[in-house]
C-alpha cells in the first residue's frame, strides 16, 4: 500500500472515531432520555417525525437512531407504523453531521481539541464529559476533512484510483453504486460524503457524481438497520425494509435530477462541499415531507412486499 493510500486510511478511521466520539458524548449528554423520548412522542406519525429528527439531530447518527428503533420495535415497544415516522425524521435530521462537516475553523480545530481532551480526562460531571467528547469527537472530524482535501490529488495520481474519479463523473450509476457499496463497508454515509467533498473541493469530482454517491450513501446506510434487525421479530424487519425503500425510492427518483440539483445548489453557495451538503439537506427534505402524509400506504406497501399474511 503507497503512502498517500495508508494516511488516506488513517483519515478515514479518524473520521469513523471523531463521529463514534460525537455520538458518544451527545449520548452521555442526553442519557436514556432518548429512548423514552421516542416511545413517547410517537403517537401520530407528525410526532413520530420531530422525534426521529430531533433524536438524529441529537446523536448526529442516523444509523444508530435506526438500530435504536429497530431494538425498540423488537422489543415490544414501538409499532411498526411508528417506527415509519421516526425513519423519515431520521432521515433529515442526519443532515445536520453533513452540514457541520463544512465547518472552516481554520487553526480553531486544535484548542477544540486539547480544550475537548482536558475535559475528558479531568472531568467528573457527566455533562462535563458529554462536552469533552463531543468538542473531541468534532476536532477530529474537521481534521479528516482537512486531510480528505489534502489527499485529494495525490490519491488522483493512482491509475485506479483516476480510473474510478474518470467512470464516476461520466455515470451516475457508477457514482451510485461506489455510494452503496463504501457505506456499507464503513456503515457512514457521512464518511462517505467526507471522501466525496475531498474530491470535490478540488475539482477532481463534478458536483452531479458528488450527488449520485451522496444518494448511493443514502441507500448503504441502511444495512445497518438490516443487520440489526436480523433474528428479531417481524415487525422490526419490516422496520429496516421501510427504511431501504424509502432511501431506494427516494435515490431512484432523484438520480434523474443530478444535473438540475448540482445547478440550483451552485446558486446557493460557492464552496462545493457545502453545495453538497445542501443537496443532502435538499434531498432528505423533500422526500421525507412528501412521504410523511402517506405513512397509512407506505405500511400496507411494506405490508405487502414483505408480509403477505398481514397485508
Amino acid at each position: 500500500m503507497g503512502p498517500f493510500l495508508m494516511l488516506f486510511a488513517i483519515y478515514t478511521a479518524l473520521f469513523l472515531l471523531g463521529m463514534f466520539m460525537m455520538k458518544a458524548g451527545l449520548y452521555t449528554l442526553s442519557g436514556h432520555r432518548l429512548k423514552r423520548w421516542l416511545m413517547r412522542f410517537t403517537a401520530t406519525p407528525l410526532q413520530g417525525f420531530a422525534a426521529g429528527l430531533a433524536t438524529t439531530a441529537l446523536l448526529q447518527s442516523s444509523s444508530a437512531v435506526m438500530v435504536m428503533t429497530v431494538g425498540l420495535v423488537a422489543a415490544g415497544y414501538l409499532s411498526f407504523r411508528q417506527s415509519i415516522g421516526i425513519i423519515l425524521g431520521s432521515n433529515i435530521g442526519s443532515t445536520v453531521t453533513t452540514e457541520l462537516m463544512t465547518l472552516d475553523i481554520g487553526d480553531g480545530a486544535i484548542p477544540l481539541l486539547v480544550s475537548g481532551a482536558l475535559l475528558v480526562f479531568f472531568g467528573r460531571h457527566r455533562l462535563v464529559l458529554g462536552i469533552g467528547m463531543t468538542a473531541v469527537g468534532l476536532a477530529a472530524v474537521l481534521f479528516a476533512m482537512d486531510g480528505f482535501g489534502s489527499l485529494a490529488k495525490p490519491l488522483a495520481a493512482y491509475p485506479f484510483v483516476d480510473a474510478w474519479l474518470k467512470e464516476t463523473n461520466r455515470s451516475i450509476a457508477v457514482g451510485l453504486l461506489v455510494g452503496i457499496v463504501l457505506t456499507a463497508l464503513v456503515h457512514s454515509s457521512a464518511a462517505t460524503i467526507g471522501i466525496a467533498m475531498g474530491f470535490l473541493n478540488e475539482q477532481l469530482l463534478t458536483l452531479p457524481a458528488a450527488i449520485a454517491l451522496l444518494l448511493g450513501a443514502n441507500i448503504g446506510t441502511c444495512i445497518t438497520g438490516l443487520l440489526a434487525s436480523i433474528g428479531s421479530g417481524k415487525e422490526a424487519q419490516l422496520t429496516a425494509y421501510t427504511h431501504l425503500w424509502l432511501n431506494v425510492v427516494g435515490a431512484a427518483l432523484f438520480a434523474f435530477w443530478t444535473e438540475p440539483l448540482a445547478s440550483f445548489a451552485a446558486r446557493l453557495s460557492p464552496a462545493p462541499d457545502v453545495q453538497l451538503a445542501h443537496v443532502s439537506v435538499l434531498f432528505n427534505v423533500i422526500c421525507s415531507v412528501a412521504a410523511l402524509p402517506f405513512v397509512g400506504a407506505i405500511e400496507r406497501a411494506i405490508l405487502f412486499l414483505h408480509d403477505r399474511n398481514r397485508a
